[in-house]
C-alpha cells in the first residue's frame, strides 16, 4: 500500500525538516502573492469570507520568500529530479531567475488551459474554455515552470505543453485536477517515488501521487486543509505513515562538537566544565565534559560525540608471548626450543 505523511505548518519548515536529496519530484501551487491583487479590485472584491472565499482558508506566500523556498527545493530534491511551479506570469517572472540562482534549470512552461468539460487541445473551441477573471481579456489558464535539478528524461517525450483539463468549482480554493497531476507526476517519477507538495490545500497533488502507487508527503499551514486532505489520500487507498522521512535529517552539530573538543582541549587532567549545547539557535541539552586523567583503569576518551559519552572498555592488554612461538607464553619454544621469559622474549 502506497504511504504517505501530512504535516500542519509553515511550507519551509516541513521542507527544513527532511533530509537532503530524499524527494523524487516537488509538484506545488503556492499562495503565490499577486493572487490578492487581482481580488483586490472590481468585482473581486464582493467575495466575503466563506468556504469559497480565500481569505478564509490560506495565508498569502509572500515573493520575499521564495529564495529560501527555491533553496530548500535544492536541498531535498535528488539529482535528476523535476520541479513543477504553478503560478501565474507575474509570478513566473519572479520566479524563475531565482530558481536559476538556487541551481535550478528551468526547461519551460506548461499551460493548463481550464476547460468547461473534457476537451482535447486539437479540437477545443473557444465556447471550451472557462473564463477566468481579468480584465485585459479574461484568464482562462494558468502556468506551470517546468524546473530540473541535474538531468532526468521525460517518461512521454509525446506530450504537449497545454494541457486541457476542467477547472474545479465549488470546491477548495484555487483547487487544481487530479487528472493534470497525473500527468506531471506520471511523467517525472516511477512508483514507489516520493513526492512532495508543502501548499498541498485540499491534497490533488497527493491524491494523483497515491492513485500512481508513489508516496506522499504534504504539508498546508491550515488545519482545514490538512484533514481534507487526509480524507482524500485514505480515501485514494493511501495509508497514513508518520515516519516517512521523519526525523532523518542529521542535525547541523559538527559546530558543538568543535566546541565542545575546543573546551574540553582548555582543561586540566581531571577538570571539568559544564557545556550549553545550542542547535539551529535554540537550546538543546546540557553535557558534563571531563578531561581523562591517566591511571590503571583509565578513563574513556572524548571522541567528538556528544550523544557517545559511555564510558569505553579499556584495551585489553596482549598476552606475554614468544617473539617466535605464536601464543606460546611458558616453557620452551616449540619453534627456536629457547626458553620463554616473563617478558615474552626468548
Amino acid at each position: 500500500m502506497t504511504t504517505f505523511r501530512l504535516h500542519q505548518g509553515d511550507a519551509i519548515e516541513l521542507m527544513r525538516s527532511l533530509p537532503d536529496a530524499s524527494i523524487d519530484c516537488i509538484d506545488l501551487d503556492c499562495a503565490y502573492e499577486s493572487l490578492e491583487k487581482h481580488r483586490a479590485v472590481g468585482t473581486t472584491t464582493r467575495l466575503k469570507k466563506s468556504a469559497a472565499s480565500s481569505n478564509e482558508w490560506f495565508e498569502l506566500f509572500r515573493n520575499e520568500r521564495f529564495p529560501d523556498l527555491f533553496a530548500e527545493a535544492w536541498r531535498v530534491l535528488k539529482k535528476g529530479t523535476h520541479f513543477y511551479f504553478m503560478c501565474d506570469d507575474e509570478t513566473a517572472e519572479i520566479a524563475k531567475p531565482i530558481a536559476r540562482a538556487a541551481g535550478f534549470t528551468f526547461w519551460n512552461t506548461i499551460i493548463w488551459v481550464k476547460t468547461k468539460g473534457v476537451v482535447s487541445v486539437d479540437t477545443m473551441e473557444q465556447s471550451d474554455v472557462s473564463i477566468g477573471l481579468g480584465y485585459h481579456y479574461r484568464r482562462s489558464h494558468e502556468n506551470i515552470l517546468m524546473f530540473e535539478k541535474g538531468k532526468r528524461k521525460l517518461a512521454n517525450l509525446g506530450i504537449a505543453d497545454v494541457l486541457c483539463f476542467p477547472r474545479i468549482k465549488g470546491s477548495y480554493p484555487t483547487e487544481k485536477p487530479v487528472d493534470l497531476h497525473k500527468v506531471l507526476i506520471a511523467n517525472s517519477t516511477v512508483p514507489g517515488e516520493i513526492v512532495l507538495d508543502s501548499f498541498m490545500g485540499s491534497g490533488s497533488a497527493g491524491n494523483a501521487a497515491i492513485r500512481l502507487g508513489r508516496s506522499f508527503i504534504g504539508g498546508d499551514i491550515k488545519d482545514t486543509a490538512v484533514a481534507l486532505a487526509r480524507q482524500r489520500l485514505l480515501g485514494a487507498g493511501g495509508k497514513e505513515d508518520p515516519t516517512l522521512l521523519r526525523g532523518l535529517r542529521e542535525e547541523p552539530a559538527s559546530d558543538a562538537n568543535v566546541a565542545a573538543q575546543f573546551a574540553i582541549d582548555a582543561l586540566r587532567p581531571g577538570e571539568s566544565i559544564d557545556v550549553n549545547i545550542i542547535v539551529a539557535g535554540q537550546p538543546h541539552s546540557k553535557v558534563r565534559l571531563t578531561k581523562r586523567v591517566p591511571a590503571e583503569e583509565p578513563l574513556h576518551d572524548y571522541d567528538g560525540s556528544l550523544d557517545a559519552l559511555e564510558p569505553k572498555p579499556a584495551a585489553v592488554e596482549a598476552p606475554t608471548v614468544c617473539a617466535c612461538a605464536g601464543e606460546q607464553t611458558s616453557g620452551t619454544c616449540v619453534t627456536c626450543g629457547r626458553p620463554i621469559e616473563d617478558d615474552g622474549l626468548v
